[in-house]
């Protein structure tokens, strides 16, 4: 009867759906328990998380005037689309290295520095490579391009979606050169070619003035709706040059979805509210600040869970953590938050693992920013877990080690969140609504 309770509670978004199913009250009573005073959090550093398998690259410095300053440089390597001839021979007239973005964190007010250098020692597509990867020691110390810019969005006035911006990086003709006199057995494949030539890497100045700076989110990867970035060689030729009105040719090296691409992310959190707190047993009373980007997550401790193990005779019908956003603090105006955030379980081994309700159903799990700039978290089949499986033994049993709460998307998005703390009015809470049997 109690999985039957459980299963049909599963479906529900509401307290009292599928409670004409259970027998009259004088068997059965419904309740809720608002839980909160039994909920603690603390702030711990998330370092080293993978960059180089995400869908997009950050770039740039923003000093967040709460979260400190967060520098992103890039790594990226550039591919044959065919061979390319260049003619006989051929002229550089000029190089670019073309990146588009339409996302902006931050202000589009500080303007940002960006060098380019071109690596030396080769990056793999194969490979996972964190935040951390020393990029800098990859690459030439001799740079090759730098752009001044100032980062922008722009609405198309029609269908209102963000239109493609684009850095054009001047970059110094001694790269075409090199890819234009590159003998053919260099280029008869990628594979010869990244050996031959193995990139760029895009180091960002970091900006000082707090609140100032951003991170773009650069869409450099081609796809099948999208051209991608790319280094561009303009020359010309003896043939072109025979034409009575010559135009200038260029061959495209495009980063494609094949393209090894890598971040190299770090925080500096001098001066930060949360510093003091940072990896330490301090609780976050007052606010719970998480960032992406290898920044910031949150570890929360619900003392007690087990005590439901005393109740036999009760069912957990639904079980949800939510979370509140400190919409002053977290200055939704200029720091937009994630839409969505992650709550993992840690198990007996100290690993961190999704709950058994995300694969149930990933909505039903929930997670994402709704209207009231709240997080729901549905927990319902793991706290039943916890209360009925009680031997370590077990395959199902997963034990009350804490939890872990971090943004869904951690090193291609900004966005990050200033959420009310465990000692706040509408602080954390675990609303635990169960049916207790009465004989």
């Amino acid at each position: 009867m109690a999985v039957l309770l459980l299963l049909f509670a599963a479906c529900d978004e509401t307290n009292d759906l599928g409670i004409e199913i259970l027998p009259g009250t004088d068997l059965i009573n419904v309740q809720n328990a608002v839980i909160k005073d039994k909920i603690t959090a603390f702030a711990n550093s998330e370092a080293g998380i993978v960059t180089s398998k995400s869908s997009y690259n950050l770039l740039g410095s923003l000093n967040d005037p709460l979260f400190g300053n967060t520098t992103v440089n890039f790594a990226t390597q550039v591919r044959l689309t065919s061979f390319p001839d260049f003619g006989t021979n051929p002229v550089v007239d000029s190089t670019f290295l073309f990146l588009y973005y339409r996302s902006v964190y931050g202000d589009t007010i500080t303007p940002q520095h960006i060098k380019v250098y071109e690596l030396e020692t080769g990056i793999d597509a194969d490979i996972e490579y964190d935040q951390d990867t020393d990029l800098k020691s990859m690459a030439s110390n001799i740079s090759v391009g730098e752009l001044t810019f100032t980062p922008k969005v722009d609405l198309d006035s029609a269908s209102q979606d963000t239109l493609y911006q684009v850095l054009k990086i001047p970059i110094d003709h001694t790269v075409a050169e090199k890819l234009v006199n590159a003998d053919s057995l260099d280029l008869v494949s990628n594979d010869a070619f990244l050996q031959y030539f193995k990139g760029f890497f895009l180091e960002a100045e970091e900006v000082t003035a707090p609140g100032s700076g951003s991170l773009v989110k650069l869409e450099a990867s081609s796809s099948s709706t999208f051209q991608g970035s790319a280094l561009l060689v303009y020359y010309n030729n003896d043939a072109n040059m025979a034409e009575e009105e010559p135009d200038t040719l260029s061959k495209a090296f495009v980063i494609t979805q094949y393209s090894a691409r890598v971040n190299n992310i770090s925080h500096d959190y001098t001066g930060t509210p949360f510093i003091d707190e940072l990896d330490q047993e301090v609780e976050q009373d007052d606010y719970i600040f998480i960032q992406p980007t290898g920044g910031l997550k949150s570890f929360i401790q619900i003392d007690e869970l087990e005590g439901w193990r005393d109740s036999l005779k009760t069912s957990i019908n639904k079980a949800e953590l939510v979370f509140q956003v400190d919409t002053v603090a977290s200055d939704l105006e200029n720091y937009p938050p994630p839409a969505n955030l992650i709550l993992t379980f840690v198990d007996t081994d100290g690993e961190e693992r999704l709950p058994i309700d995300y694969y149930f159903n990933p909505l039903f799990y929930d997670g994402y920013l709704r209207d009231d700039y709240t997080y729901h978290f549905n927990v319902t089949q793991h706290v039943q877990r916890v209360i009925n499986v009680l031997d370590p033994e077990e395959e199902d049993y997963v034990g009350n080690q804490g939890f872990y709460l971090t943004t869904g998307q951690k090193s291609d998005d900004a966005r990050r969140v200033v959420l009310e703390g465990t000692g706040r009015e509408t602080g954390v809470q675990l609303i635990i609504t169960y049916s207790k049997y009465l004989q």
